[in-house]
């Protein structure tokens, strides 16, 4: 089976690159974040005619996911972390494998709780994802989306100019480790891949050219439970759609599993 995740940062701007993934990945299910649109505009109509349930969880202009799946979901919930309901996860069950979809808060530019109201909801939001993410003997839990975080000194181009920079502060990388650790998951895409090969998920649209400083950040990640009943067959972090017209500043990541 193969899972894709992706911030497409508007599923209506970027329709054309979703259609394009679905048809060159075929994958058995995409987890989309900052979808940007309400359910009743979600443009499915494509999706549907290439054999996709579409499931989502969107407001307008903000925020929003989704999970396009090949397979029938058994059930579907949302969840709203912080009790807001701004539209950060949904999760579909199919047989006995539950798939997340989930946006982070990004937490704003100044790292500082006490006068970021923005960067306090990012870290109660991490906070309350290792409460929420407990191992649940019945279901193998697969977690895909734009965490907002890059946990490692190597996920970002230079640890020295970030740490104090959001999305790489210690607190926010020792937050979303211990969801990691304490809640017994495996990082899917470092499983595979890791520096000196390139991890980076996500790049500034202020670089005019990405390619050229190659200033990347790992914001975007796949996590699987460590249960022994999925089997990690392959990773790729799919640089090229950085590369299209309007891309989206985050890149579609992709695994491969057996169940």
């Amino acid at each position: 089976m193969k899972i894709i995740t992706w911030n497409l940062n508007s599923v209506r701007a970027r329709h054309d690159h979703l259609i394009e993934i679905l048809e060159k990945e075929s994958p058995d299910f995409i987890c989309l974040q900052e979808t940007k649109v309400i359910n009743e505009s979600f443009p499915e109509e494509e999706i549907k005619k290439k054999k996709y349930f579409v499931i989502k969880n969107g407001m307008a202009s903000y925020n929003g996911v989704a999970i396009l799946s090949k397979h029938k979901p058994k059930k579907v919930e949302v969840h709203n972390f912080c009790n807001k309901p701004d539209c950060r996860h949904i999760v579909m069950t199919y047989k006995s494998l539950k798939i997340h979809s989930i946006y982070v808060p990004a937490g704003g530019d100044e790292p500082n709780p006490k006068i970021n109201s923005k960067f306090e909801h990012k870290l109660q939001f991490l906070d309350e994802m290792k409460n929420f993410f407990k191992p649940n003997r019945n279901f193998s839990t697969i977690v895909c989306g734009d965490f907002n975080v890059a946990p490692y000194e190597d996920d970002v181009w230079s640890h020295k100019s970030l740490v104090n920079v959001v999305s790489h502060t210690n607190i926010e990388r020792e937050k979303v480790l211990s969801v990691l650790n304490e809640c017994k998951f495996q990082d899917a895409i470092r499983f595979f891949i890791s520096p000196p090969d390139n991890v980076y998920t996500w790049w500034s649209y202020r670089s005019p050219d990405f390619t050229t400083n190659n200033r990347g950040r790992r914001l975007d990640h796949i996590w699987v439970s460590d249960d022994k009943k999925i089997k990690l067959l392959k990773a790729q972090i799919l640089v090229d759609f950085r590369k299209r017209a309007k891309p989206s500043d985050h890149v579609p990541l992709s695994l491969e599993f057996n169940l």
